[in-house]
């Protein structure tokens, strides 16, 4: 594979509505990106569901996987017993460079095992974590650890804040992101143990850290990169995402109440729609697990077509951006 040549492995039997709905968005993708997309899976399913669309001139390829990671399996065992999976086919693309990225909706913690000892981590890493795209008023976080570590040492916090600083600078173009670390309070004294331990590793880091931050925070653009450990993230994100959920539930129950608020409602209805995809998970597309050798992209398990064709986009950009290059240089500064 050329250098010049983006190539992402799209696992095509991830996700609750695999293959379909991940086969068109690799078309909206292979269209939309200008990329070349790699369909992994079982080739009969892929190219059944792809006569379906009009791929011809498409950059789209097909790679046989035989078999599939349910949702429901242990991580490890299934890899154990799964090397002809789409996960670990995939995986096995970016390790022999032949394909640039990794993309899947599929079993995230055989995403995480498959990546961790198929691709290596980072040197100097000791934990890799997933970071999402969060929405604040005025516009995006980065919060990281979403869940690939429920629990963590001080030391890996610290590391978080590196490899969320790099992601935000690099594919984002934010200039010297302001870090902050997650907490119950802003006193430097607040939090439990772990956070009052990493609190002075992370003034001591080479990053622009800004100190404690609370939840009620996190989507006022108090900060750009917010650290936590996996667990709390974990809530916090499907707690925001279900708060979001109801929110414009009750917002379309009630603008469809009465005449008068149906005739409101359609006056308003650009800026709902606005507000709706400042706020929808498919436009932030799939989740980068930062740390491990090479780029992979963990999309949401619901994913539609919209957000694996986004997710596909953010493995486009962390590979043009050199990401994995740039969180190992950023350690071997501070070694």
């Amino acid at each position: 594979m050329s250098q010049s040549t983006t190539r992402i492995a799209l696992d095509a039997m991830g996700g609750d509505h695999a293959p379909a709905v991940v086969i068109e968005g690799a078309v909206m993708a292979a269209r939309e990106l200008g990329v070349e997309v790699v369909l992994v899976g079982r080739s009969d399913e892929i190219k059944a569901e792809l006569s379906r669309h009009d791929s011809s001139g498409l950059s789209l390829s097909v790679v046989h996987a035989e078999e599939v990671v349910e949702m429901g399996e242990h991580a490890s065992d299934a890899l154990r017993r799964k090397r002809q999976s789409s996960i670990a086919v995939g995986i096995g693309l970016v390790k022999q460079g032949q394909a640039s990225a990794f993309v899947s909706a599929g079993n995230s913690g055989a995403v995480m095992a498959g990546a961790l000892f198929g691709l290596g981590r980072i040197h100097g890493i000791e934990r890799p974590a997933i970071g999402s795209v969060f929405p604040t008023t005025t516009g995006k976080c980065f919060l990281l650890d979403i869940g690939a570590n429920a629990d963590c040492k001080p030391e890996y916090l610290v590391q978080f804040a590196q490899m969320g600083s790099a992601y935000m600078e690099r594919v984002f173009g934010v200039s010297n992101p302001r870090v902050g670390l997650l907490s119950n309070g802003e006193e430097e004294t607040k939090g439990n143990q772990l956070v009052q331990s990493a609190y002075p590793l992370m003034k001591a880091a080479p990053i622009n850290f800004i100190g404690n931050i609370e939840g009620k925070d996190v989507s006022q653009d108090a900060a750009d990169v917010v650290v936590c450990d996996g667990f709390t993230g974990n809530v916090l994100l499907k707690a925001s995402e279900g708060a979001v959920t109801s929110l414009l539930d009750i917002l379309k129950a009630e603008l469809s109440s009465s005449l008068v608020n149906k005739l409101a409602a359609a006056v308003l209805k650009p800026a709902f729609r606005r507000v709706k995809k400042h706020l929808d998970y498919a436009e932030f597309g799939g989740a980068p697990l930062l740390g491990v050798n090479g780029v992979v992209i963990i999309a949401h398990g619901r994913s539609n077509a919209v957000a694996i064709k986004n997710a596909v986009r953010v493995a486009r950009q962390a590979v043009d951006h050199k990401l994995v290059e740039t969180i190992a240089g950023s350690l071997a500064v501070t070694r």
